[in-house]
């Protein structure tokens, strides 16, 4: 399964089969059968592995710290598993990782006073979140913020005129010289998130 990931984050999901993983294995397609029995199970176990990865939020902190990590801790697994983000809430078979991460992110909500409707309004929101935010990072033409900075003073400066987008040159401008980082972005809408949740629960 290992090998699959690493596949699938070398080349992409798309490229992933089951004769292409046997290639990589030095095995024959046939032979992988015995493991899985349809290309739809072997991605079944690689979300899983994803979600192995994740960390589950801690019993021993209150629920915000503890969703806080959890969140965290998945952006970065979803950054090193790009691939994946699309699939995480698309298996009908999910593995006992996938399962156990779940049960623990519902147990948390549930042990800080949400009720049942409201932690999984609280669980979809949060998970929308990671995801949306995850999503939109993979795609970002700069993985930086000293390559955002060079990208701002070498291509997006130039197409931002201040006479036509004057706020959008300053902007540009601002942030670049403040070395600005959009990773920073991510906690600071998270404890957005977090707070506004905080008013939904029944302290315990």
């Amino acid at each position: 399964m290992a090998e699959a990931v690493r596949l699938a984050d070398r080349e992409g999901v798309g490229e992933l089969s089951m004769r292409r993983l046997a290639g990589s294995l030095g095995a024959g397609a046939m032979s992988l059968y015995y493991y899985v029995a349809s290309k739809e199970e072997l991605l079944d176990a690689m979300i899983d592995v994803v979600f192995e990865e994740i960390e589950l939020p801690p019993e021993e902190t209150d629920w915000q710290s503890a969703m806080r990590r959890r969140a965290i801790s998945a952006r970065q697994v979803l950054a090193r598993h790009p691939w994946a983000i699309g699939l995480m809430e698309s298996r009908t078979s999910p593995g006992p990782a996938n399962l156990r991460h779940r049960e623990a992110v519902t147990a948390c909500l549930r042990r800080a006073g949400f009720p049942v409707l409201m932690a999984t309004h609280a669980n979809w929101l949060l998970d929308s979140y990671v995801y949306g935010f995850a999503l939109q990072e993979a795609s970002l033409p700069f993985g930086t913020a000293d390559e955002l900075a060079d990208m701002t003073e070498d291509v997006f400066l130039p197409q931002l005129p201040p006479d036509e987008f004057p706020y959008l040159n300053e902007s540009a401008a601002v942030l670049a010289a403040a070395g600005y980082d959009p990773a920073e972005e991510f906690t600071f809408g998270l404890d957005l998130v977090l707070a506004a949740l905080e008013a939904l629960r029944v302290p315990t």
